[in-house]
This record gives structure tokens, C-alpha cells and sequence, in this order.
């Protein structure tokens, strides 16, 4: 199948949200990203969003990745997808009144995995939608899991599987630094920032790019990239670039030079 021109954009929960303040959104930021959205005007766009302070605490706290154990887990789930819908529910917000054809697609509603991975996924509504104008918005959920009872579906698989289902051109990934290092750049001043990896060059990164050092379910950096995996490896080109500085999502959207980490399958 050939490349469509189908652009994935996932915005980090760190970008969105305050990790320091549970269920604490970040609105200007995501008033700008809106922003930036309606002017790069960009066609058959997806955007999916992590979770942040809304998704994590809750998910950690009732241990919800590891599956069902406790039928007094079922209330942390609830609440885990609900914080989940109220972030999203921002984010909407704040496309529509940009004048955006955002459409919300609730993960959970369409997709059930197994052992943590994504096992069924029905994704005409999904399609349709994408083929009317309209632009979908997704996210990190908590899903119905065949082993596990239920599970975490971290945004960043979403991502590769959206690319791959829909054969994506191109993968945007906002986060809160400017690309990928070789060491943690917030702990670290001497960190390099790669500006091109191929897949084997990533691959060869694993050991050295750390784990997470705030509240994050879904793996870390390396986690978030070693995700993307699969798409790359059918030859969609992955960007990783700070969307919290203003004017970087448009350019990134807008194919413009930006600073940041191109990733490819060579």
C-alpha cells in the first residue's frame, strides 16, 4: 500500500498539564496548540494526546496497567477514563472554538487489547470521519483488556498503530524538550541532542536513555519512541519536537526547518 498523506500528531501529557499538580491542565498552552492547529489548516490530520497529571496519578495510584485483581480497582478505572475524558474535553474545547473540526474518539469505546497490547480496534467511524473533513482526536485510555481485565493503553502505541492502519506519511511527536538526547537534558546541561537517528542508531540508544523520572505509566522516553517502532519500520518518518515552545507544532505541521529529532528507517 502507498503512503497516504495522513499526518499523526501526538501531544505529550507533559506539554498539556502540570505532572507537579494532579488534574492541573495547562489551558493556554493548549489554547495556543488549538491555535497553531488552525493555522498550519494541515489535511487528513489525527491528533492523539497523553494523559499527564489527569491519566497517571489515578492510573498508578489504582494500579490499573497491571489489570484487574480487585473489584475495588473498577472505581479507579472509571475515574482513570474519566480524567482522561475531561482533559480531552479541554483540549476539544479549545479546537472547536478555533474553528476546528475536531471530533472525539474515545479509545476505550473502540478498541480492547490483550496483555497490554492492541488486539481489536474498529476503526470505520474512524476512517469515515477522516475521510468527511473532519479531524479526530484521540488518547491515552484506559481500555477493556482480554487477559488482563483492563489495562492502559498509553497514547504512544495508539500513535504507531494509527500510522500503520492508516499508512501514514509523517509522525509528529510534542513533548517538553527539544528532541531526544543521550541523557536526561532536564538533570543533565550537557546532554546532546540528536537531529537525525535511524531506526538501528535508535536501537542502539536503549541502555542509555534512562527511565522516567517523574509519574509516567506508559515507559518514559524510550518507551514513548521504542513504541513508534513498527511505523517506522514501514518507512513513516517520526519528528520529535518541543511543543511547548510557541509556533513549533505549526511549523512541524507546515513541514518547515525546525529544531528537533527526525527519525527514520534509514
Amino acid at each position: 500500500m502507498n503512503k497516504t498523506d495522513a499526518t499523526i500528531l501526538k501531544i505529550g501529557g507533559s506539554v498539556i498539564t502540570d505532572k507537579n499538580g494532579e488534574l492541573t491542565a495547562q489551558t493556554q498552552v493548549i489554547d495556543r496548540l488549538a491555535n497553531e492547529v488552525e493555522k498550519a489548516d494541515t489535511r487528513n490530520l489525527i491528533i492523539v494526546h497523553g494523559g499527564g497529571s489527569f491519566g497517571h496519578p489515578a492510573a498508578q495510584r489504582n494500579a490499573i496497567k497491571e489489570g484487574l485483581r480487585d473489584p475495588k480497582q473498577l472505581v479507579g478505572f472509571a475515574e482513570t477514563h474519566h480524567f482522561m475524558t475531561v482533559l480531552n474535553g479541554l483540549m476539544m474545547d479549545s479546537l472547536i472554538m478555533h474553528n476546528v473540526p475536531a471530533v472525539s474518539v474515545t479509545p476505550s469505546s473502540c478498541i480492547t487489547t490483550e496483555n497490554g497490547r492492541i488486539k481489536s480496534f474498529e476503526d470505520t467511524p474512524l476512517k469515515m470521519l477522516l475521510e468527511t473533513g473532519f479531524l479526530p482526536v484521540l488518547y491515552g485510555d484506559a481500555v477493556i483488556d482480554t487477559k488482563l481485565g483492563f489495562t492502559i493503553l498509553s497514547g504512544d502505541q495508539l500513535v504507531s498503530t494509527l500510522a500503520t492502519k492508516f499508512n501514514a506519511d509523517r509522525i509528529i511527536i510534542g513533548v517538553d524538550v527539544d528532541g531526544l538526547y543521550d541523557a536526561d537534558p532536564k538533570a543533565e546541561k550537557t546532554a546532546k541532542l540528536f537531529t537525525h537517528l535511524t531506526i538501528d542508531e535508535l536501537k542502539k540508544l536503549k541502555s542509555k536513555l534512562g527511565k522516567p523520572t517523574v509519574c509516567d505509566v506508559t515507559g518514559g522516553m524510550f518507551g514513548k519512541i521504542e513504541e513508534l517502532l513498527p511505523a517506522l519500520e514501514r518507512g513513516i518518518t517520526a519528528t520529535i519536537v518541543n511543543a511547548t515552545k510557541p509556533n513549533h507544532i505549526y511549523r512541524a505541521l507546515k513541514r518547515d526547518s525546525i529544531e528537533g529529532t527526525t527519525i527514520e528507517k534509514r
